[in-house]
């Protein structure tokens, strides 16, 4: 029988193409996703796809895959990655994305969640789609007897009504905003949701745009602004036009990264603890008593903000599956990542970048101050940003790092290891996290501390121990 191990990740398909992920295995992964969704009674899937070379082939067989389970399809076409999981929630029917989000152009693969845009991960169906389709691939099926009918939609223009409808930009001082698509999606949804490209009215917004060609094999830098690297030309950018900020969007633009008017990163850390003052208060407004979600990467700053404004914190696992479910268990209002990812009730607990750009929009132009400074207060700590180590063997690493710490610190073993040292004061004085890749032999490293010397003191130990 063959295996799909190797491209079926925890929370998403993921491979070379042709030689792990071609046509014939994205048509059995179809079939295998409508067996798995069969008591879904929309009798609807949504199919989507970005703009990488093998993307239509690919979103095609796994439409054809997927009509033998008698399921209609409809065929949203090019959209980015939060695009599908509206049309999910709008339809409130199954959904999937051809993107390989960031990854390089030879790969590609499949985002997947049920009706609602609830996520499948490898607990909540993945595995099952893997073994199904494996089973398919080794030919142990019977033929369709049924095939559902196929049909085309475009949702972008109702994408991006949905979306101003939640942060009003309309009356906010005018801006100048870069925006960096990396070629990727964002190039489509930045014009639509930020512009008039999709019909929708002007907005005090002038955007300058960069990198919006759709080109799936990013000619300029690699989608994924989480690398320094990636972000130079729209650092670059934003002092060259004297704009307001800047925003880098990766390729599937599920997530976004934010500049302020020097060119300096703006943590996501503090767009979290800045996006979820503004949603609190939202909610607080409509007599709300809410919850705020994060993983244990975010600043310290994020739950003691959340504390300070009167709501809830919940502290979660690293992952869009795990935080999607903690969000939907705690109706929580918002969410936030370190990598960027930005999750919203009012989205179906779905993780939206362009939304959380809107917010960021939204908060600059609502006052006067610019964003260096208006970001101050969400910036509390000194962050290392994630440090990865290839070792030969983590578990032994790790408890090297674990013991030579141990003392007055507070362990916790959440994901991977939290070592947490607070002062007299109870506030934080330093925290690590180390924790084991899910796919490659990297121990990733994080530390935050309340001044830059108390972190670089902590991370340069850990990797001391770390790389020895």
């Amino acid at each position: 029988m063959p295996s799909l191990a190797s491209i079926v990740k925890a929370y998403d398909v993921r491979g070379l193409v042709p030689d792990q992920l071609d046509e014939d295995v994205a048509r059995a992964l179809g079939r295998a996703f409508g067996q798995v969704v069969a008591d879904d009674p929309s009798g609807t899937a949504v199919v989507g796809h970005d703009m990488r070379d093998s993307s239509p082939g690919l979103a095609a067989a796994f439409a054809d895959g997927l009509r033998t389970t008698g399921r209609d399809v409809v065929l949203v076409g090019l959209v980015s990655t939060d695009a599908l999981y509206y049309a999910s929630g709008a339809l409130d029917a199954p959904g999937a994305m051809f993107t390989a989000s960031h990854n390089p152009a030879q790969y590609n693969g499949v985002k997947l969640c049920r009706a609602g845009a609830r996520p499948v991960g490898q607990d909540s169906g993945l595995d099952d789609v893997r073994r199904f389709a494996e089973e398919l691939l080794d030919g142990d099926a019977s033929p369709a007897e049924v095939t559902g009918a196929l049909s085309h939609r475009d949702v972008l223009a109702d994408y991006g009504r949905h979306l101003r409808g939640l942060v009003d930009l309309a009356a906010i001082r005018p801006l100048k905003v870069v925006v960096d698509a990396g070629n990727g999606m964002a190039g489509l949804t930045a014009p639509a949701v930020l512009g008039t490209d999709a019909g929708l009215d002007p907005l005090p917004l002038e955007v300058v745009p960069l990198y919006f060609e759709l080109d799936g094999s990013f000619p300029n830098h690699e989608a994924n602004p989480l690398e320094p690297a990636n972000l130079v030309d729209l650092q670059a950018a934003v002092v060259e036009h004297g704009a307001d900020l800047g925003l880098a969007f990766d390729g599937d633009a599920d997530r976004c990264f934010v500049v302020d008017e020097r060119g300096a990163p703006v943590s996501p850390s503090a767009v979290t603890a800045l996006v979820a003052a503004r949603e609190i208060a939202v909610d607080q407004a409509r007599g709300g008593n809410p919850t705020v979600i994060h993983n244990l990467i975010t600043s310290r700053a994020v739950p003691e903000l959340v504390a300070e404004l009167g709501a809830r914190s919940v502290r979660t696992r690293v992952g869009h599956s795990f935080i999607k479910a903690q969000m939907a268990e705690h109706d929580a209002i918002f969410g936030g990542e370190h990598s960027a990812h930005y999750y919203f009730r009012d989205f179906w607990f779905a993780d939206t970048g362009m939304l959380a750009a809107m917010h960021v929009l939204a908060a600059l132009g609502e006052q006067p101050l610019p964003l260096s400074e208006l970001a101050v207060d969400y910036e509390r700590y000194a962050s290392s940003g994630e440090l990865n180590s290839t070792v030969t063997d983590a578990a032994a690493r790790t408890e090297d790092v674990r013991l030579a710490f141990a003392g007055d610190v507070v362990e916790d073993h959440l994901d991977g290891l939290t070592l947490t040292c607070d002062g007299p004061d109870g506030r934080l004085s330093w925290s690590l996290n180390l924790r084991a890749s899910n796919t490659e032999p990297l121990l990733r490293l994080n530390v935050e501390a309340a001044d830059r010397a108390t972190m670089e003191q902590v991370r340069d130990r850990a990797l001391a121990l770390i790389r020895a």
